[in-house]
C-alpha cells in the first residue's frame, strides 16, 4: 500500500492542531533566532503564543523560551544580546517587578510645531492599591466613584535574561503597551500606549459622544477618548515619560535614531485624522520630549514606515503622492526641511516591511508579485531593484543581520504553513530551521495547485489557480467552487488556504483568480477596478470559469459553486444576480447595498475613487452597482455568513440581502456569528472559525452534491 493511500483529507477541525509561526528576530551576534509560535487551546477557545529560540546554523533543535499561562509575543533582543524583551499580559502577582506605576497627565493638544509637553511618571510601589487591576465603573454617579471593578491585565514589556531566571516586568503603563523598540544604547524603550482625559477623571456617563465621522474601526470597535502616543521607558528603573501628545491624532511606529537621541514616528497631525484624512506623515521628536517636532515627509497622502539609515543622516519611508497611487520608497534628510527623493524608479508594486541592511548600502522590503510574496532589495547608490527570494511561495517577516550577512524569514506555500528559514543576504544558501506541523502533514493528503493564465476583459491577462480534488481519477466528473478574494486590493496565489484544501478533500475542485483590482500586477491593473465594479471585474472572473471548463474536461458544468468574503462576497452576490450558472453560493461579510453601507461602515464614503465621486455625487451609480437591486433575479441557493460586530461591512448588509432574497422567494439561509468582526475567518474565535468552514461544507454538500440530508453545523 502506498503511503499516500494511508493519508486522509484535511478537515476544518484540523485548525485546532495547527502551529503558527511569526515575527522571527535574529540576535545581535546572528547566532540565535527568536520567534513566536501560536497554538490553539480548543477547550478554552483561545490562542496561546510563546517565544521559541533556535540556532541560526541549525546545529541545535528549537526550544521553548517562555512558558507562562499568558501569551508572550513581540520578541526583541537587547542591543547587547544578553536579554530578550517581549510583550505579555501576565497578572502583576506573576511578575518579578519593581516597575513604577505610570500616571501620565497628557499635555494640552498642541500644533505640530509646538513643543510637546512631556509627562513624567511618578514611581509608585507595585503593591500600592489601585496601581494595577482596578478601574472605576463606567456610568457610576460621582457619589459612588469609590466603587471599583477588576480589569483584565494589559500587555506590558517583560525582560528575560539569556542566562535564565524569571522574567522581569519593565513597564507598568496604565493602558498597556501596544508595541515597543529598544534604543540602540540599550538603556531605554520607546513604547506606544494609549492615553486620554478619562484616565484622570471618573466618567460621568456611559454614553458615547463623538465629534468626528471616524468613530469606530473594525478591529478596535467603538473609539473612546484615548489616543496612541509614544513613551520612553528607562529599562533599569521602569520610569516612563510620555514624549508625544494630542487628542486629535494617534502616534505610531516609533523608530530610534542610531545615536539614541531622537525618535521618528508616524502621525496625521493635520487636525483631521478622524475626519477622513489620509495624510499621515513622518515626524521626529527628541527622545527626552523637549524641543520642536520636525516633519520629514512631504506628501499630502499617506507616508509611513520611517527607517533611519545606519549613519543617522537619512530616513527612508514609504509614501503615496496621490490618492490610490501605489506607494513608493522615499529618502529624506533626517534633519528635515528638504524634498524627499525616490529610492528607485523601478517600483510598480506595493512595498512593505522596509529595513536597511548592508551598512546602509541597501534597503530590503517585501512585496506581493503575481500570486507570490517575495523579498526585494534596492541598491541605494545605484537605485536598482532586485528580487532576492524566489519560488512558488509567500516569504514574509524578514529580519537582517549585517554582522553575519544573513537574514531569516517565514515562508509558506500552498501545502504548508509558515516555517523559519535562514539565508545569505543575496538569498543564497537557504536552510530550513523549523518543521512545524510536520506530524500533521504526514497524516494528510493535500492538493496541489496549478497556475493558469487566461484573457479577461479588454484582452488583459488574468492569473487563475486551479486545485484538483483529492483522489482525482481520470474519467470522473467533479464539482468546482469559484472563490473570489477580498479587497479588491489583494491577491490570491501560492499561500496557505485551509478552506481550499478542505474543499479539495471533500471532492471539489477549486478555482481562484486575480481579476483587475488585484495587487501584485502593477498600478494600472490594480486601479483597473475604477468604475468597473460589477462590469469588467465580473467579466474577468467569469472568463476564468469558462477557461477552466474549457481546459479541464472533468469539471462538471452542472455543479458549480461560488463563494467569497468582503469584496469577494460582493462579487458573489453580484454574480448570482446576473447568471444562473452556479448551483450554490456562500457569501461572507459581503456588501449588497452601497447606499446604506457608505454611511454605516467604519470608513465613511471610501468608494469615491472607485466610482468617480462620493455617494451624494453618484447616487444612481452606487445603486446601479449594488447587488441588492438585482435580488429578484437570484435563483441560486445562497448561504449568508456575517458577524454581528463587523464594522467594515455592517451586519445590516447581510440582513438586507437575506430579507430581499426571501421576499423574492429565493432559497437562502442567514447565519450570524456573535462577538466577531470582519476578520472572522482570519482571527475569529477558533470555534467560530472552524464552524464557518463547516457551514460552507454543509451548503455545498447540499446543493453541489445534491445531499438533501446534509446537516447544518448547529444541528449536529
Amino acid at each position: 500500500m502506498q503511503e499516500s493511500s494511508k493519508r486522509r483529507g484535511i478537515t476544518p477541525e484540523d485548525y485546532f492542531a495547527f502551529e503558527f509561526l511569526s515575527d522571527p528576530r535574529l540576535s545581535p551576534d546572528g547566532r540565535l533566532v527568536a520567534y513566536v509560535v501560536t497554538t490553539v487551546d480548543q477547550k478554552q477557545n483561545r490562542r496561546q503564543s510563546n517565544i521559541w529560540l533556535v540556532a541560526s546554523d541549525g546545529t541545535r533543535p528549537p526550544r521553548q523560551f517562555t512558558t507562562s499561562a499568558q501569551s508572550s509575543s513581540s520578541p526583541r533582543w537587547s542591543p547587547d544580546g544578553q536579554s530578550l524583551a517581549f510583550l505579555s499580559s501576565r497578572p502583576l502577582a506573576d511578575a518579578n517587578t519593581s516597575a513604577p506605576q505610570t500616571t501620565p497627565t497628557p499635555s494640552a493638544t498642541a500644533s505640530p510645531s509646538a513643543t510637546p509637553t512631556a509627562a513624567t511618571t511618578t514611581p509608585v510601589p507595585a503593591s500600592t492599591p489601585g496601581a494595577l487591576g482596578t478601574a472605576t465603573t463606567p456610568g457610576v454617579p460621582s457619589a459612588l466613584s469609590t466603587i471599583v471593578v477588576s480589569e483584565a491585565p494589559r500587555s506590558q514589556v517583560y525582560l528575560l535574561s539569556m542566562d535564565g531566571g524569571e522574567a522581569r516586568r519593565v513597564t507598568n503603563i496604565k493602558n498597556g503597551v501596544g508595541s515597543f523598540q529598544w534604543s540602540p544604547d540599550g538603556t531605554r524603550l520607546a513604547v506606544v500606549s494609549r492615553t486620554g482625559p478619562s484616565d484622570a477623571r471618573q466618567p460621568s456617563s456611559d454614553v458615547r459622544h463623538y465629534k468626528h465621522p471616524s468613530y469606530k474601526f473594525n478591529d478596535s470597535g467603538w473609539f473612546d477618548d484615548k489616543r496612541g502616543h509614544i513613551w520612553v521607558v528607562d529599562v533599569a528603573s521602569g520610569t516612563a515619560k510620555q514624549v508625544t501628545s494630542g487628542e486629535e491624532w494617534n502616534d505610531s511606529d516609533p523608530q530610534w535614531s542610531p545615536d539614541s537621541r531622537k525618535i521618528a514616528f508616524v502621525s496625521d497631525r493635520t487636525g483631521k485624522a478622524f475626519d477622513e484624512s489620509r495624510n499621515t506623515d513622518v515626524w521626529v521628536v527628541n527622545a527626552d520630549g523637549t524641543g520642536t517636532l520636525s516633519k520629514i515627509s512631504d506628501h499630502e497622502e499617506a507616508d509611513d514606515s520611517p527607517r533611519w539609515s545606519p549613519d543617522g543622516k537619512t530616513i527612508a519611508f514609504i509614501g503615496e503622492m496621490h490618492e490610490r497611487d501605489h506607494p513608493k520608497i522615499w529618502l529624506a534628510p533626517a534633519s528635515g526641511g528638504a524634498p524627499s527623493r525616490l529610492a528607485t524608479d523601478e517600483l510598480d508594486l506595493i512595498p512593505s516591511a522596509l529595513k536597511w541592511a548592508e551598512g546602509g548600502r541597501a534597503l530590503y522590503f517585501e512585496m506581493g508579485v503575481k500570486g507570490e510574496y517575495q523579498l526585494f532589495r534596492v541598491d541605494v547608490a545605484g537605485r536598482k531593484l532586485r528580487q532576492v527570494t524566489t519560488g512558488a511561495r509567500a516569504v514574509r517577516g524578514a529580519d537582517y543581520n549585517d554582522a553575519t550577512r544573513r537574514m531569516v524569514y517565514a515562508a509558506n506555500d500552498f501545502k504548508h504553513l509558515d516555517d523559519l528559514y535562514v539565508a545569505a543576504l543575496d538569498g543564497g544558501n537557504e536552510r530550513q530551521l523549523t518543521r512545524l506541523n510536520e506530524k500533521l502533514w504526514r497524516q494528510l493528503q493535500l492538493a496541489d495547485v496549478e497556475r493558469m493564465t487566461y484573457k479577461g476583459a479588454d484582452g488583459w491577462d488574468v492569473d487563475g489557480f486551479l486545485v484538483k480534488p483529492v483522489g482525482w481519477r481520470e474519467g470522473k466528473k467533479y464539482p468546482l467552487i469559484l472563490s473570489i478574494h477580498g479587497g479588491p486590493a489583494g491577491q490570491y496565489g501560492v499561500d496557505w488556504y485551509q478552506e481550499f484544501q478542505v474543499y479539495a478533500a471533500k471532492g471539489w475542485a477549486v478555482l481562484f483568480t486575480n481579476p483587475r483590482g488585484s495587487t501584485g500586477y502593477g498600478q494600472k491593473f490594480e486601479r483597473g477596478i475604477e468604475g468597473e465594479w460589477g462590469r469588467n471585474d465580473y467579466t474577468d472572473v467569469m472568463n476564468g470559469v469558462e477557461a477552466a471548463l474549457a481546459k479541464y474536461s472533468w469539471i462538471d458544468r452542472d455543479r458549480l459553486g461560488v463563494t467569497g468574503g468582503s469584496y469577494g462576497g460582493y462579487m458573489t452576490n453580484w454574480i448570482v444576480g446576473h447568471t444562473d450558472i452556479f448551483k450554490a453560493a456562500v457569501t461572507l461579510r459581503s456588501v449588497v447595498n452601497f447606499i446604506s453601507d457608505e454611511g454605516t461602515r467604519d470608513g465613511a464614503y471610501g468608494h469615491k475613487p472607485d466610482f468617480g465621486g462620493d455617494l451624494f455625487e453618484k447616487f444612481d451609480l452606487y445603486w446601479e452597482r449594488s447587488p441588492l437591486k438585482y435580488a429578484k433575479n437570484v435563483k441560486t441557493p445562497i448561504l449568508i455568513l456575517h458577524s454581528d460586530n463587523d464594522y467594515r461591512v455592517p451586519l445590516e448588509q447581510g440582513e438586507q440581502w437575506f430579507r430581499a432574497l426571501k421576499h423574492y422567494g429565493a432559497t437562502a439561509e442567514f447565519v450570524i456569528f456573535p462577538r466577531e468582526n470582519h476578520n472572522l475567518t482570519r482571527t475569529g474565535e477558533p470555534k467560530h472559525l472552524v464552524e464557518s468552514l463547516n457551514w460552507q461544507i454543509y451548503w455545498f454538500d447540499r446543493y453541489l452534491n445534491g445531499n438533501a440530508s446534509a446537516t447544518p453545523p448547529d444541528a449536529k
